[in-house]
């Protein structure tokens, strides 16, 4: 038995509760993904960044050939680049009007760096709600294989973010190891109530859906665009960051031709 046919014999091919069992997935990924603070001892910057970089390669892919060209097949070029250019503005605005990630590592004036810690906890919460609203249209438009392929890929970027709230937390020297993991997976659950949200919505509405497939890809793309990548190449490590990026692309088309076949 596939994992495709796994997941449609679990749910009873109710797309609503597959969007449910999705979300649940890409959270716990979150969850796994901070396991290591629990245990280990040292800096593990340097890991966190090149996850973050290989993750920004896989939702990259994944808006491909997981969002815009399955929408585009359903409903064709406009209402998926319509959908784009409201999900890159919706995030540009909550950009705007919630402090977020362009002042965290640069702190301002007068702010500290617990102050600027929990920035980037909110900025990876914001960046985890379009995530979680693609895993739910995705499993609502039908396409059972394209959607798992695109939980798995959130899934899988999930880990290293889980990891990087868990470190900062304790980097602060504020918060013991068990507060910081509490505190990094409550950041990843956001995602489950935003898959139903988004498995509903297409469900209800199915002709939402090219537009709902290319809101949620303009949405992800926008956050790598603007936040993950510029973040990390600040960092003085373009060329790792880059080879990680190109590794998580190649791992997502593989991972996609691999559900889809």
């Amino acid at each position: 038995m596939s994992l495709v046919q796994a997941f449609q014999g679990i749910s009873g091919g109710d797309p609503v509760i597959l969007g449910a069992l999705a979300g649940l997935f890409t959270s716990i990924m979150n969850l796994l993904g901070a396991v290591p603070i629990l245990f280990l001892r040292g800096s593990f910057r340097r890991i966190s960044d090149l996850g973050l970089g290989f993750a920004s390669g896989v939702m990259l892919a994944a808006s491909f050939t997981s969002l815009i060209l399955p929408g585009i097949e359903l409903g064709g070029i406009m209402p998926v680049l319509l959908g784009m250019i409201f999900g890159a503005a919706a995030i540009s605005l909550m950009d705007k009007l919630i402090p977020h990630m362009h002042s965290i590592m640069g702190i301002e004036k007068g702010s500290s760096r617990l102050k600027a810690v929990w920035l980037f906890i909110l900025a990876i919460t914001i960046h985890n709600m379009p995530e979680g609203l693609a895993v739910g249209v995705g499993m609502g438009s039908g396409d059972v294989a394209a959607g798992l392929a695109l939980a798995i890929a959130i899934g899988i970027q999930n880990m290293p973010e889980g990891l990087s709230v868990g470190l900062s937390l304790i980097s602060t020297e504020k918060y013991s190891r068990s507060r910081a993991y509490f505190i990094s997976t409550a950041s990843g659950f956001v995602e489950l109530p935003l898959a139903i949200i988004g498995a509903i919505a297409v469900t209800i509405i199915h002709q939402i859906v090219p537009y709902a497939m290319g809101f949620a890809a303009g949405a992800m793309i926008f956050v790598v665009s603007d936040e993950i990548i510029p973040e990390l190449h600040r960092l003085g490590r373009e060329r790792s960051i880059t080879y990680s990026l190109i590794a998580g692309l190649i791992v997502m088309l593989y991972l996609d031709v691999l559900l889809s076949a």
